[in-house]
C-alpha cells in the first residue's frame, strides 16, 4: 500500500483565481505545425521500478514537440507514448488515449491497467494509447530537487494550534527551490501544453480524431483537449471531476465537505470491528476517536518501528485521504486507525507494526526518474495553469474558518501552497465552454474525497448540451467497474455506439465488490 501513489491519483482537487489576477501572455496559435509532426516509431519501453509489470503487448516511441507552443520552431522536449493494440480490423473507430491523473501520474502502463476492465466490444473498438504527460516519468523529467520528494510532504497542515506560519516558510522555500533548480522552463510544463502535446500525439498516430478517457485530474486535460481541438475530440470520458472554473485555488473549497461526506464509510468499517478495534461502535464515537487521535498525534508524533519517521497528525490525515479513495482499502484505513492509536499509546502489536509497514514501505525508484519528479509536476500544473493569491494573511484567515468548519480536514485545504510565491503564469486558463459537439460523458461518485460530488455538477453546468451527466451513488474515487451496472452499460453503450444519455442517470445499484 504505497500512500505517494495512492495520493497521486486524486490530488487534482487540489486549487481559478478568486482574485482575476491577470496571466503574463497570450496563448499560442492553435495549429503550431501540427501537420509536420512525423509518425511513431514503436519500440521497447522504459525500464520498469523493480517488482513492477507491464502488459508484454505493449509498445513504446517518442513524440517531439515544442517547449513553448509561441515558438515551434524552438526548443524541442520528447514526450513518451505507449500503445496497446488490441483493435479488430472491420471493428475499429480509432484510438482511446488515457490519462490516469494526478496531476503529474505517468500513463504509460496506463493501457495495460484498463484493458482487463473493459468489454471485447470496446477493445476491439481502439487500440489503448497511453503517455507520459511533459515533465512526468519518461517526457523529459523534471525535478525541483525538493528536500522531501514526496506529494504527500506538499500538503499544508497547519500546526497543532492552527498556526501556519511554518507553512509560510515552507511554501515559500519550495517556490524558491523550483525557481532556482528546474527555472525558467519549468512554466512551460502546464495543462494547456499538454493538451497540445496530446494533438501532437494524435497526429503522430496518423489520427483525424482520438477518442479520451481521463480520471481525476485527466478530467480537466481532456476539457482543455477538447476546447483546444473541438473538432479533433471524439468520444470523451470523464470520471471523478475536475469543476474547470476553479482551476486551482478554487478547486480545494469543497474538501472539507467531501471528506465529511466520504469518512463515514471507513467509520462504519471500524465501527463494525469495534470488539477488536476499540475505535468506537458508531460512526460518531469513531469520528470523535479519530479528531482526538489526530490531535494528539499533531501535539506528540510517534516514532515508527523499524523506521525514520514518526506518525503525526499530518500524516494520519494523508493517508486517510488516500486509502478513502479506494473502496477496497477501507478495511486496512480502519486497521491502521487502530495502529496509529496503538503507537500512540507506545503500545503496538506485532500486527499493528506490519500494518504500518505496509503503508509507509516506499516504493521502488524508476530508473532515470528524479525522485520528487511527481510532487515537482504536481507544483508546475497547479501553480503554473493559473494565478494564486498571494495575501499570506487571507491565507491564514481562510484556514481558520475552514478548520472550524470541517475538522476533519483540519483547515488544510484552505492553507497556502508554494503557488502564493510561483511566477506568472505564461498564460490564461484556457476557457471551457458549452460550444463544441455532443461527445463526452461524465462519471461521478457521490462521496468522493478528492474531486467531490459539487465539482462534478460543476463541469456539467459549463459544458451543457456538450455533455452527459452518470452520477453514481457511491463512495470513493472511481466509478467505472466498481459494482454499479448502470454505470458500466451508459459507458460501455457510449463507447461502442456514440449514444449518451438522454438525461441525467442516478445509479443506485451498487453491488460490492
Amino acid at each position: 500500500m504505497v500512500i505517494a501513489v495512492a495520493l497521486a491519483v486524486a490530488a487534482a482537487a487540489c486549487g481559478a483565481d478568486p482574485e482575476g489576477n491577470a496571466p503574463s501572455e497570450d496563448p499560442p496559435p492553435v495549429a503550431a505545425e501540427v501537420a509536420a509532426t512525423p509518425r511513431i516509431t514503436w519500440g521497447t519501453c522504459p525500464a520498469l521500478a523493480e517488482g513492477a509489470s507491464r502488459d508484454p503487448r505493449l509498445t513504446c516511441g517518442t513524440v517531439e514537440v515544442p517547449l513553448d507552443y509561441r515558438n515551434p520552431r524552438g526548443e524541442k522536449i520528447e514526450v513518451a507514448v505507449s500503445k496497446l493494440p488490441t483493435a479488430k480490423s472491420g471493428d475499429r473507430r480509432g484510438v482511446l488515449l488515457l490519462n490516469p491523473g494526478g496531476p503529474a501520474l505517468a500513463g504509460l502502463d496506463t493501457p495495460g491497467v484498463v484493458a482487463p476492465t473493459l468489454p471485447p466490444s470496446v477493445v476491439a473498438a481502439y487500440d489503448l494509447i497511453g503517455f507520459d504527460p511533459r515533465g512526468v516519468q519518461h517526457s523529459t523529467p523534471q525535478s525541483c530537487g525538493l528536500d522531501d520528494p514526496s506529494l504527500a510532504g506538499l500538503f499544508p497542515y497547519p500546526a497543532a494550534d492552527g498556526s501556519i506560519t511554518a507553512n509560510v516558510d515552507h511554501a515559500r522555500t519550495d517556490a524558491e527551490r523550483c525557481a532556482t533548480s528546474a527555472g525558467e522552463k519549468l512554466r512551460y510544463f502546464t495543462t494547456a501544453n499538454t493538451a497540445r502535446d496530446m494533438d501532437r500525439i494524435r497526429a503522430a498516430l496518423g489520427e483525424e480524431k482520438i477518442s479520451y478517457w481521463g480520471q481525476s485530474y485527466g478530467t480537466y486535460l481532456g476539457t482543455v483537449y477538447a476546447s483546444l481541438f473541438p473538432d479533433r475530440a471524439d468520444r470523451v470520458v470523464l470520471e471523478g471531476n475536475v469543476d474547470p472554473t476553479k482551476v486551482w485555488a478554487g478547486a480545494k473549497d469543497n474538501w472539507g465537505k467531501a471528506m465529511s461526506e466520504r469518512f463515514p464509510d471507513a467509520a462504519k468499517v471500524a465501527a463494525a470491528q469495534h470488539a477488536t478495534l476499540r475505535l468506537g461502535g458508531t460512526v460518531d464515537e469513531v469520528t470523535r476517536t479519530y479528531l482526538a487521535l489526530a490531535d494528539r498525534l499533531d501535539r506528540t508524533p510517534a516514532p515508527v518501528p523499524g523506521t525514520p519517521l514518526a506518525l503525526t497528525g499530518a500524516m494520519l490525515r494523508t493517508v486517510t485521504y488516500s486509502l478513502l479513495l479506494h473502496n477496497d482499502t477501507l478495511p486496512v484505513l480502519a486497521q491502521f486507525w487502530k495502529a496509529a492509536a496503538g503507537l500512540a499509546d507506545g503500545t503496538p502489536t506485532e500486527a499493528d507494526r506490519q500494518v504500518l509497514q505496509q503503508v509507509f514501505t516506499a516504493p521502488p525508484p524508476t530508473p532515470g526518474v528524479p525522485a520528487d519528479n511527481q510532487a515537482t509536476m504536481f507544483l508546475a500544473l497547479t501553480c503554473g495553469d493559473a494565478q494564486w493569491p498571494n495575501d499570506v494573511d487571507q491565507y491564514a484567515r481562510r484556514t481558520a474558518e475552514d478548520r472550524a468548519a470541517w475538522p476533519l480536514t483540519a483547515g488544510m485545504p484552505a492553507n497556502i501552497w508554494p503557488c502564493a510565491f510561483w511566477p506568472k503564469p505564461i498564460e490564461k486558463p484556457v476557457r471551457v465552454t458549452d460550444k463544441g459537439p455532443r461527445n463526452t460523458l461524465i462519471l461521478q461518485n457521490r462521496r468522493d474525497n478528492a474531486t467531490p460530488w459539487e465539482d462534478g455538477l460543476g463541469l456539467y453546468k459549463v459544458l451543457g448540451e456538450r455533455a452527459a451527466f452518470v452520477g453514481a451513488e457511491h463512495g470513493g474515487h472511481y466509478v467505472y467497474n466498481q459494482g454499479s451496472t448502470c454505470v458500466d452499460e451508459a459507458t460501455v453503450t457510449f463507447l461502442t455506439t456514440g449514444r449518451l444519455p438522454d438525461k441525467k442517470l442516478h445509479c443506485t445499484d451498487i453491488t460490492p465488490q
